[in-house]
């Protein structure tokens, strides 16, 4: 392609100074040695209808038909090695390597998460719904999958971006490698783009929408994706959890660790609401001493204490918390009213603070990963904690019967509630973890005290 013809591709001299954060007078250079110097050349990648043969080709020399019959050819400005793209609402291109499964675009939130371990863990989380995950940690897919990693029967996110090449693993747990586990899934994932420009993107300018297209053709139309993805709603008033829970079901497994053995007396009976909980999450209620029965989100108050449970606890979950507060709210307000003793996390602290009368709100930046600094206001004690969360409770919305207990370092965000009418607590943060540190197990086993104070006083 003549450097003319690029220059025009780009929008014209001015644009194509913007886009690569240069002056008029290089392009004027580039015009006049017939080149564009290789450091401008990731920017101008990202403008549809540029292709790396185009930049690496002799500028000066005439076209063949080939060259011709590529450039009329917009479904397909792939770069050569690149299979897959990755494009922005905002009109990002990134150019990479796919595997997995073949799709013609999954659209959903681009976010990322800063967890060093645990990527089938991340990818299994229900609460990625709707979202496609980018891991700033660069080693991904090296430990290959198994089937006890799974945080959910399925694959929650819409994608995986990473940086690197999947490898082969190397892990004794391995059972089939990511590409062929995300084949099953029917979800892809994307290599080879800069996972760093990502973040510091979504950091700067907060969430974004995007969509990721392995096509089996090869064959990718950027103006027809980036016209999807601008026409996705976002996640604000979306109702996800009644897509990622399961039917009732009772909950026997414990946690793996055998330094945390399972309590066997006294085990108190406890109903826990799916609105897309990780497995782990049962799990430690299990080895704190629970005799879990799992319901799905939209379960009714009546269907829950039919069951008579000495504890409810609220689970995780994706989406808005207003858009599943509107039949989850109404069964959790019932369950207080009925003076049983309520545990939240993650979605289900924000759907306990609307019961209790707060409300919530979509973060500018989401606090996704393993290393996630808490405050505990009363102690002073700060925990490492594990977070996937877009949206916050407002803490000017609570009611006066309502303390804050838990706060971000990094952002000031509300991190823990409890009421001080009620027996009912909760926090955004994950403190079952899987992938990250153990520091909050203890809030498991503070709600199995308070259902064994209950029990002791005949309450």
């Amino acid at each position: 392609m003549d450097i003319d013809r690029i220059i025009e591709k780009a929008g014209g001299a001015d644009e194509i100074a913007a886009l690569a954060g240069v002056g008029l007078e290089a392009v004027r250079k580039w015009r006049q040695s017939r080149m564009v110097p290789t450091k401008h050349w990731p920017a101008l990648l990202r403008v549809p209808g540029i292709a790396l043969q185009d930049l690496t080709a002799d500028l000066t020399a005439p076209q063949t038909p080939q060259e011709q019959e590529r450039e009329t050819d917009v479904s397909n400005p792939c770069p050569p090695g690149a299979n897959a793209a990755l494009v922005l609402a905002d009109g990002t291109v990134l150019w990479g390597r796919g595997f997995g499964a073949h799709t013609e675009g999954a659209v959903g939130e681009l976010c990322f998460s800063t967890g060093m371990t645990g990527y089938q863990e991340t990818l299994t989380d229900p609460s990625f719904a709707g979202q496609i995950v980018t891991f700033t940690f660069p080693h991904i897919g090296n430990v290959g999958t198994n089937a006890d990693d799974n945080e959910a029967p399925k694959m929650a996110a819409l994608g995986a971006v990473v940086k690197e090449d999947i490898t082969a693993p190397a892990s004794w747990r391995s059972h089939e490698p990511l590409a062929a586990w995300l084949s099953k899934h029917g979800r892809a994932g994307i290599s080879g783009v800069d996972t760093r420009a990502i973040t510091r993107t979504l950091r700067d300018s907060g969430p974004q929408t995007a969509i990721l297209a392995f096509p089996e053709n090869g064959r990718i139309d950027t103006d027809s994706l980036l016209n999807r993805a601008r026409q996705w709603p976002g996640l604000e008033g979306m109702d996800l959890a009644k897509e990622v829970t399961q039917p009732k079901r009772i909950w026997t497994e414990g946690v793996w660790e055998t330094t945390r053995p399972a309590r066997t007396e006294n085990r108190r009976r406890v109903v826990a609401m799916d609105y897309g909980a990780k497995d782990n999450i049962l799990r430690c209620l299990v080895t704190a001493g629970c005799d879990v029965t799992v319901l799905p989100a939209t379960a009714t108050a009546e269907e829950i204490l039919e069951l008579k449970p000495e504890g409810v606890f609220l689970s995780n979950g994706p989406g808005d918390p207003a858009a599943t507060g509107t039949y989850a709210v109404p069964a959790i307000r019932t369950v207080l009213d009925a003076n049983v003793p309520v545990f939240g996390i993650c979605l289900g602290h924000q759907l306990l603070a609307q019961a209790l009368g707060g409300k919530t709100y979509k973060l500018e930046r989401g606090h996704r990963g393993a290393n996630q600094p808490v405050k505990d206001v009363e102690t002073g004690r700060v925990e490492i904690t594990s977070q996937n969360h877009g949206f916050a409770v407002d803490e000017k919305s609570l009611p006066a019967d309502v303390k804050v207990t838990h706060v971000s370092l990094f952002d000031g965000s509300n991190e823990g509630i409890a009421s001080t009418t009620k027996d009912a607590f909760s926090v955004q943060y994950h403190p079952e973890a899987s992938p990250g540190p153990s520091d909050s197990f203890y809030l498991f086993e503070r709600f199995v005290a308070i259902m064994d104070r209950r029990a002791k006083a005949g309450a």
